[in-house]
């Protein structure tokens, strides 16, 4: 079945830097644009950052743009999301989603900007 495993989140101080990974499998993964979302407590989901299925094009919300970083490895089936400087407002649960034929989403990792 369709699995998108995150990891890499945790706490981190302002300023600081995390690397998010999602390991996906039970589809074709090459053939899908994947996405990044997140949930901060309180709010709802907002879009991050998405990249195409061949890694080329990349699309960042403007909140984050700079920052982040989206990224793929079709070889290893995973998308990462390379985080940096940090801030507060940055603190949620981060979802991977596969976007095509249906879209997949993830279980989420926590991410908390603290000092």
């Amino acid at each position: 079945q369709v699995q998108l495993v995150e990891s890499g989140g945790g706490l981190v101080q302002p300023g600081g830097s995390l690397r998010l990974s999602c390991a996906a499998s039970g589809f074709t993964f090459s053939t899908y644009v994947m996405a990044w979302h997140r949930q901060a407590p309180g709010k709802e989901r907002e879009f991050v950052a998405r990249i195409s299925w061949s890694g080329v094009s990349t699309y960042y919300a403007e909140s984050v743009m700079g920052r982040f970083t989206i990224s793929r490895d079709n070889a290893e089936n995973t998308v990462y999301l390379q985080v940096n400087n940090v801030k507060p407002v940055d603190t949620a649960v981060y979802y991977c989603v596969a976007t095509g034929a249906r879209d997949y989403w993830g279980q989420g990792t926590q991410v908390t900007v603290s000092s």
